[in-house]
């Protein structure tokens, strides 16, 4: 077996599933689920007809880099998304699908780092695990970097030492971020751009919350964008992760795709070749009828919307807790022990939210996710209203 299996931590799910082993919530009141970002709004009618009318193309191999009209649909949507130049993303060079950002994230670093010179993987943390356990699986060294609320809980990369960064291969962004939903700016990203010139290491962007927030005329800056407003309209060194996970409601899909630098993708699709991961011809058509629709994207922000409105007024008044910048995550602090509240919530109310330490790390003195609850506002707005009623509840016998 690989050695370096050993070094995995169990998954936050797991880890909420032993906390809430043997615990039984009151049965009259129905299980409400807080815990997990999965969308349940129903997919998109017109995704899943696209999905039945291309069942027959099951009967052939798909290519690993995917068809000419799915690169060509994942090149406009990203160009027009974040205002790139005209004709600076190719479909021949500058994208490849990947069957949703959890499979390609994890396989970009078995792909890209070198293992044999010490490597360090930066990541923020609290963070999506799979940055982690990739790093580790390739051999590298992660390296956290505290995300707080005194620096708006955006990683403080002026924090790094400069030993770290001669030995990064590779940086790990999430923006929005998971948990907090915070948006990284334009100077932050060029600045990192430029770090990542200096100290020859490649910026991967985890956007798959890009397109969940809150105000329509501003949608959050991607690391691509930030790159061409620098004049690096060959996006050295920048990759991005994008999903139609959370964008268009089907997590069950498992499509998404990577974008930038052609030198790196076609190195990480030399890969991919090995790796036995090429889409499937139906998920593919589906992929661009999706990617080639924005109209259902919007009444899907307005639903999170929605959720946010009904549900912050009630929480506001017995914890600390904003609406994020974007994303479908509420980041509350809690008044006692994060691992604590979540077992009593769901003890006395069955409602489940997810600890925040589970997500994180200790790092420099302290556990960033440290009273802190991660919540999913992605149920019905009926259902995160009566979640929320209870958590107020559960405040009163605090």
């Amino acid at each position: 077996m690989n050695p370096d299996i050993g070094q995995l931590h169990s998954y936050p799910f797991e880890k909420l599933e032993t906390l809430k082993a043997g615990i039984k919530p009151p049965a009259s009141l129905p299980h409400i689920a807080l815990s997990i970002g999965e969308p349940q709004h129903p997919p998109p009618g017109f995704i899943c007809e696209e999905l039945l009318t291309h069942l027959h193309t099951l009967a052939n191999y798909p290519s690993t880099r995917g068809s000419e009209p799915l690169r060509t649909a994942l090149a406009t949507w990203v160009a027009n998304r974040f205002q790139l130049p005209e004709s600076s993303i190719d479909p021949e060079k500058h994208v490849l699908p990947v069957n949703g950002t959890r499979e390609a994230l994890f396989a970009f670093a078995q792909a890209v780092v070198d293992r044999s010179s010490s490597p360090v993987v930066v990541m923020p943390n609290p963070f999506y695990q799979i940055y982690e356990g990739a790093a580790l699986l390739a051999g590298a060294q992660p390296w956290y970097l505290n995300t707080l609320a005194e620096n708006d809980f955006i990683p403080d990369f002026e924090s790094v030492p400069e030993r770290i960064w001669k030995r990064c291969q590779l940086l790990y962004l999430c923006s929005p971020g998971n948990p907090s939903g915070a948006v990284i700016n334009n100077e932050t990203l060029s600045n990192l751009i430029h770090l990542a010139r200096k100290h020859d290491f490649i910026l991967a962007a985890d956007e798959c919350y890009s397109e969940i927030y809150a105000d329509e005329n501003n949608p959050p800056i991607g690391l691509l964008q930030a790159a061409a407003q620098l004049g690096n309209n060959d996006y050295q060194q920048c990759v991005v992760f994008h999903s139609l996970s959370k964008r268009s409601n089907v997590p069950g899909l498992r499509s998404g795709f990577i974008a930038g630098d052609a030198e790196i993708l076609a190195q990480f699709l030399h890969y991919r070749t090995y790796h036995g991961c090429a889409m499937p011809l139906p998920t593919q058509n589906a992929s661009i009828k999706a990617w080639q629709n924005e109209a259902h994207v919007r009444v899907n922000r307005a639903s999170y919307r929605e959720n946010f409105d009904a549900v912050l007024p009630i929480l506001n008044q017995c914890m600390s807790v904003a609406q994020p910048d974007a994303s479908f995550y509420l980041w509350p602090k809690t008044t006692i022990d994060d691992v604590t509240f979540a077992r009593e919530l769901y003890s006395q109310q069955n409602v489940t939210v997810l600890p925040g330490s589970f997500l994180s790390r200790k790092s420099d003195g302290c556990n960033p996710g440290s009273h802190h609850v991660r919540m999913a506002l992605v149920a019905p707005v009926e259902e995160c209203v009566e979640a929320a009623q209870r958590i107020r509840k559960f405040f009163d016998t605090l």
